[in-house]
């Protein structure tokens, strides 16, 4: 059955962005990705100090985390959105 949606899709018409309304606009995987990443770099920034009990050691590994991770949270996102299976 995956394999049936895997090869039907390659055979569906592509469609451009501004065509496909399923699809989501850039900026709304930008909001998701920031509001994401701050409940995320909280977490990062809780344990962290929680393990090393230092404010600015956490502050550091939090703010790392909080860059790195909203990036490939976004381009995740907009991996996901070009793949078809499933919708």
């Amino acid at each position: 059955m995956i394999v049936d949606q895997l090869i039907l899709d390659k055979n569906a018409s592509k469609k451009k962005f501004s065509e496909d309304k399923k699809s989501e606009k850039p900026i709304r995987s930008v909001a998701k990705a920031v509001s994401w990443r701050v409940i995320g770099t909280l977490d990062t920034l809780l344990i962290s100090y929680l393990l090393t009990g230092e404010v600015a050691i956490a502050a550091s590994i939090a703010s790392i985390d909080f860059v790195t991770k909203m990036f490939l949270y976004f381009v995740h996102e907009r991996v996901w959105n070009k793949i078809t299976w499933g919708r």
